[in-house]
């Protein structure tokens, strides 16, 4: 059986293993009649949108599909449609599960908090077993039927695409809606969180399905299937086994993966001890088996030791990302001190933190890079981005636990459960914070290696469609290299404008409405109910509505740049792009973290606690920060890719027909 089947069958088990542990949650209790009733209008609002979301992004896929068809054949433009689907479906399962997990980890909270964690945590792994198996699946399956890695290119740039339009879709919903509430809920009518009697509170746990599920499953199904891709692609020049070696390496990884879901078990309250250690034996089990792996395909055992660097640089990140955003240390509990002489304080300390994060991820990634390259080239840095993404089923089994536990103390506060529930769906929520934005800092980590590798790769791809002997320098001293550097260092930032300017615009409409119904009712005497449909439907259009400019940018900007000024000013254009997006990725999910866990840590009783001044200043800077880190700067990572993968195509297609200038 030749060496890939096993990334086939490794593909398979994982998906076997997400579908077991859905049968599992499916067996548990969904409450009592409140319960269910709560859990049953946010499934309803989930599934709108995301219904909705698909029928708009399946109209782009159409009209791309059949432009690729026309102008790279129809094997590329199947891997589009193939890459888009696995893409759109990693999500799906990934919100889907989780709008099923939240209230049976509300009542399991009831039986303590290790009932609570084990069901939340298992919601999560399908997510992450999906994400694997179907990125895994697809890469392989069409590598097995092409035999092409080039071909490949096209799956790269669906997946891409779908990841974008989630990440911006699902961000600018959860965000606008989550601000909604805040504002008039917390801050004008001094209601807690996850009030019954705020008309936004439906809205604001849908989001977190559609932003951190949804939006999560597709950005690091994305990030998983095109690192392998690069790192394939980069291979045909090495030869031997070395454009099947990350196929390998990924199989190994999800076998590992499976193993380490096993371990998460708590012991006391360490909750988050209890994540980490699943993925620290995920990660000791993936290093020994690549050892004997790339001994027997490579014969090299730099290459190891470089997939080893990818693994101490996902230790450093989520080690950074968690001292920047976390209640335990310094950053966040200087926001929250700052927050004691008003909003203008407290958001002045959560921009110096967020600018700060940037300096110690960038040493990181910098150190990796180099050490990677000493070790094995170009293709060592391919092969340390892999291997990054070697724990991508635990981390997403992280992350995806997060809205699941933020959804059971919604659906707890709501249903009026006992405190002692509230305090266990509480404890397990506060963990989920930090567990988001760990994995937001590993998706940008392990974005900037997959960048770099198809940046390499598109290089090596234009001197091909150039032919032999032509010379083909990115060189800043070449005019059109630095137009296309500088259009590419600008066009984050535009982007991000564009998203955080759809959150304030969506979010307005929430704070109109959710004052028009405190005004017109008497919700806060207990009286009348909310309509809380109302807050769904405008969240639901404004995200449909606000996500297609963005889209549109991410698109449009390298094929303009390609035909007007050539692959030198687009290869420029990628370097803008890595490099700025890099940073700001980086400095709104940092600070926006740390924003949030300011506000959170204030409410534990430091600083005044709830009601205090501080802690309004800090629900104005969490609302500032809201679209930093779940809209704007997780979207960044996908804007990235997307760009990359485009140009591959397009820089290939000008370059062939010199159509350019």
């Amino acid at each position: 059986m030749a060496i890939e089947y096993y990334s086939i069958i490794a593909s398979v088990l994982a998906l076997l293993f997400a579908v077991y542990l859905a049968w599992q949650i499916k067996k548990m209790s969904d409450g009592n009649d409140k319960m269910k009733e709560i859990a049953s209008a946010i499934k309803e609002g989930a599934m709108a949108y995301i219904k909705r979301q698909y029928r708009v992004i399946a109209g782009f896929a159409v009209v791309i599909f059949v432009i690729l068809w026309i102008l790279t054949g129809f094997q590329m433009a199947i891997g589009f449609l193939v890459g888009a689907f696995f893409s759109a479906l990693a999500g799906y399962i990934g919100m889907r599960i989780s709008v099923k997990a939240n209230v049976k980890t509300a009542e399991a909270a009831k039986d303590g908090l290790a009932k609570a964690l084990d069901v939340a945590f298992k919601g999560g792994a399908v997510t992450g077993m999906t994400v694997v198996g179907l990125g895994l699946l697809g890469v392989t399956g069409f590598y097995i039927i092409f035999k092409d890695p080039t071909l490949l290119i096209g799956f790269a740039f669906g997946a891409s695409l779908i990841s974008l339009f989630a990440r911006v879709g699902g961000g600018i919903y959860t965000k606008a809606a989550d601000v909604g509430a805040d504002l008039v809920g917390k801050v004008e009518a001094g209601i807690p969180e996850d009030d019954p009697r705020n008309p936004a509170v439906i809205a604001d746990n849908v989001g977190d399905n559609v932003g951190d599920c949804a939006g999560m499953g597709a950005d690091l199904f994305e990030t998983y299937a095109v690192t392998i891709i690069a790192a394939m692609l980069l291979g045909m020049a090495v030869g031997g086994n070395a454009i099947i070696y990350p196929l390998v390496l990924g199989a190994i990884a999800i076998m590992a993966s499976i193993i380490g879901t096993f371990f998460v078990r708590l012991k006391g309250d360490k909750i988050m001890a209890a994540m980490y250690k699943g993925t620290l034996v995920t990660a000791v089990i993936s290093a020994i088996a690549f050892y004997f792996v790339t001994d027997r395909l490579m014969g090299d055992v730099k290459l190891f030791w470089a997939a080893l660097v990818g693994l101490g640089v996902t230790i450093v990140v989520t080690v950074i990302t968690e001292y920047f955003t976390s209640t335990k240390f310094k950053p966040v509990q200087d926001i929250a001190a700052a927050s004691q002489t008003g909003p203008g304080t407290n958001v002045i300390a959560g921009l110096a933190v967020s600018l700060k994060s940037t300096l110690p991820m960038t040493i990181t990634i910098v150190v990796g890079i180099l050490l990677a390259y000493w070790l094995g080239g170009v293709y060592g840095i391919g092969i340390a981005a892999v291997a990054m993404l070697s724990t991508a089923g635990m981390v997403v089994a992280i992350d995806s636990y997060g809205p699941i536990t933020d959804n059971a103390g919604g659906i707890a506060e709501m249903a009026k459960l006992p405190e002692e529930t509230r305090k266990n769906t509480d404890l397990l929520d506060s963990v989920g914070n930090t567990t988001k934005a760990t994995t937001k800092g590993y998706a940008i980590g392990s974005a900037a290696l997959a960048a770099l590798a198809l940046f390499a790769a598109y290089k090596e791809e234009v001197m091909k469609a150039l032919g032999h002997g032509t010379e083909f320098v990115l060189s800043i001293d070449n005019v059109y290299v630095l137009v296309g550097l500088f259009l590419g260092g600008v066009l984050p930032f535009l982007f991000s404008a564009y998203a955080m300017q759809a959150v304030g615009r969506a979010a307005f409409k929430v704070v109109e409405n959710v004052r028009k119904q405190f005004k017109e009712k008497r919700i806060m005497e207990g009286i009348d109910k909310p309509d809380y449909g109302q807050c769904v439907d405008i969240v639901t259009r404004a995200a449909q509505k606000e996500m297609i400019l963005p889209a549109v940018l991410a698109v449009g900007s390298p094929i303009l740049v390609g035909y007007l000024f050539g692959p030198l000013a687009l290869g420029g254009l990628l370097m803008g792009v890595i490099l700025s997006g890099f940073f700001l990725a980086v400095s709104m999910t940092s600070g926006g973290g740390a924003w949030d866990n300011a506000k959170k840590y204030i409410e534990e009783g430091n600083f005044g606690g709830k009601g205090s001044d501080a802690h309004k200043a800090a629900v104005v800077g969490d609302t500032v920060g809201d679209p930093y880190k779940d809209t704007a700067g997780p979207a960044l990572n996908s804007l990235i890719k997307v760009i990359n993968t485009i140009a591959l195509i397009i820089g290939v297609f000008i370059a062939s027909n010199h159509l350019w200038g």
